[in-house]
C-alpha cells in the first residue's frame, strides 16, 4: 500500500462513520482554533499597540512623577510619595539639556466645552507648551498652532479636535470662534487634523491650551509630564542621562539612592505589553495543548478500535506479504490524516472567529502564515505520536490468529 493509497483508506473511514468522526476530532479542533484565533488577535494587537497606542517615535522619552503603567500596589503607594513635577523643572530640563532638541510639558483634565447652547461634556481638556505639537508629530488642519509667545502671555486660546468642530461647529468654520472651557472663554486658532479611533475611543475629542493658561484655571497642584525629543535614536540614552542627572540635582538625591521619578520611552511600553501578551499567550497555549491531548487521546481510541475492527483484514494483507513495517506505516498514515483533517478545520473556524472578532469588535486581528503551519504541524504531530501504540499494536499482530478472528 503506498502513502496515497493509506490516505484514500483514512479519508473512507472518515466519510464511513461521520458521527464517530466528529466526535474523535473535536479535541484537535478545538486546540487548534484556540491557538489560531489567539495568535491571530495578540498580533494584530501587538501590532496596533506599537503603531497607534504607545506610537511616541524612537527618539522621544517621558519624564513623570511615576511610571505610566503600574503593575503592583508598592509601586503605586511608592509613586504618591514622590515630589510632584512643576513648570520650574520643564524650564530647568528645557534650559539645561543639550542633547535634547525638543522639550515640553503636558497636563491634562476631563472637562466640559460649550458653544452658544451646545456643549460636550467629558472632553479632554489639554494644557501644552509649544513643543508638544511637534514632539508628538501632531499636524494642525487649518488655522495656525500654539506658540511660545501663547504661553508666556497665558493666552485664552486653544486648538480643538475635530469632535469638537463637527458636535459644535457642524456647518461653520470654527476659526475664530469663541468657546467656554469650564465656564473660561477661549478663541479657537486652530483645528488639528483628525487622529482617528484607538480601541473604538476616539481621539478628537480634546482642546488644547497653553500650558500656563491650564496652571492658572485648575490650578497647579497636578503633577506635570514632559516631553523630551533627542536629535535622534542614536543620542537618545546620553539625552535621557542628561535629563535625570538635571532632575537629581534639581532635588538633591543622594548618589546611592534611586531616582524619586521616572524616565520611560516607547521601548518600555512595548516590553510591558510584550509581557502582558506573552503571559496571555502561554495560559492560551496551557489550554489549548489539553484540548489537544485529550483529542489525541480520543485519536488513540478510536485507532485501538479500528485494529480491532480490521483484524481479519491486517491478517489476510499480511498473509499475501504486507510486513510489519507497513502495516505500522498504514496506520501511522491513517491516524495522523485523521488529526490533520481536524486541524484543517481548527484552522478554518480559528481564522473565522479571528475575522468576526474584529468585525464586531475595535480588536484588530492579524493571521500569520507561520501560526497555520504551527496548527498543521501540532496537530499532524499528535496524530503521529498518539497513533504509534495502536500501529504498533497492529504491526505486531499474528496473521495467522488474525485469520481466525471473529468480531
Amino acid at each position: 500500500m503506498n502513502f496515497l493509497e493509506a490516505i484514500r483508506m483514512s479519508l473512507d473511514s472518515l466519510r464511513a462513520s461521520k458521527m464517530r468522526s466528529i466526535l474523535t476530532l473535536v479535541g484537535i479542533v478545538i486546540g487548534v482554533m484556540t491557538v489560531i484565533a489567539v495568535v491571530s488577535i495578540i498580533n494584530g494587537l501587538n501590532t496596533y499597540v506599537a503603531t497607534k497606542i504607545f506610537n511616541l517615535g524612537a527618539d522621544v522619552f517621558i519624564l513623570s512623577k511615576s511610571p505610566n503603567v503600574i503593575l503592583n500596589i508598592d509601586d503605586w503607594t511608592e509613586a504618591q510619595k514622590r515630589k510632584d513635577i512643576r513648570l520650574e523643572d520643564f524650564e530647568a530640563v528645557r534650559g539645561a539639556c543639550e542633547h535634547c532638541s525638543l522639550v515640553g510639558a503636558a497636563t491634562s483634565r476631563r472637562g466640559m466645552v460649550r458653544h452658544s447652547e451646545q456643549f460636550l461634556r467629558d472632553v479632554t481638556i489639554s494644557g501644552w507648551s509649544a513643543a508638544m505639537l511637534e514632539i508628538l508629530d501632531i499636524d494642525i488642519a487649518s488655522g495656525r498652532a500654539l506658540t511660545e509667545s501663547d504661553d508666556e502671555h497665558k493666552g485664552r486660546l486653544c486648538v480643538v479636535g475635530t469632535d469638537i468642530v463637527d458636535n459644535l461647529f457642524p456647518s461653520t468654520d470654527p476659526l475664530g470662534k469663541e468657546v467656554k472651557i469650564d465656564d473660561e472663554p477661549y478663541l479657537i486658532v486652530g483645528v488639528a487634523k483628525k487622529l482617528g479611533s484607538t480601541l473604538g475611543q476616539s481621539r478628537d475629542n480634546f482642546v488644547m491650551i497653553p500650558i500656563t493658561s491650564h496652571l492658572k484655571q485648575y490650578g497647579p497642584r497636578r503633577s506635570l509630564r514632559i516631553f523630551a525629543k533627542s536629535y535622534g535614536e542614536s543620542t537618545l540614552d546620553v539625552a535621557q542621562d542628561e535629563v535625570r542627572l538635571i532632575m537629581r540635582a534639581r532635588r538633591h538625591v543622594p548618589y546611592l539612592k534611586k531616582d524619586d521619578f521616572s524616565i520611560e520611552t516607547n521601548q518600555t511600553f512595548l516590553e510591558i505589553w510584550s509581557n502582558i501578551s506573552r503571559a496571555f499567550f502561554l495560559v492560551t497555549v496551557v489550554i489549548a495543548s489539553i484540548s489537544l491531548i485529550v483529542g489525541g487521546v480520543v485519536i488513540m481510541n478510536i485507532m485501538l478500535v479500528s485494529v480491532t475492527e480490521r483484524t481479519r483484514e491486517i491478517g489476510i494483507r499480511k498473509a499475501i506479504g504486507a510486513r510489519r513495517h507497513d502495516i505500522l506505516l498504514q496506520f501511522l498514515i491513517e491516524s495522523s490524516t485523521l488529526s490533520l483533517v481536524g486541524g484543517l478545520w481548527g484552522i478554518l473556524v480559528g481564522v473565522m472567529i479571528a475575522k468576526i472578532v474584529s468585525w464586531v469588535t475595535p480588536l484588530p486581528t492579524v493571521v500569520e502564515l507561520w501560526s497555520v503551519a504551527m496548527g498543521l504541524v501540532i496537530s499532524t504531530s499528535i496524530g503521529l505520536f498518539f497513533g504509534i501504540y495502536p500501529a504498533t499494536r497492529a504491526a505486531r499482530l499474528d496473521p495467522i490468529v488474525a485469520l481466525r478472528y471473529e468480531l
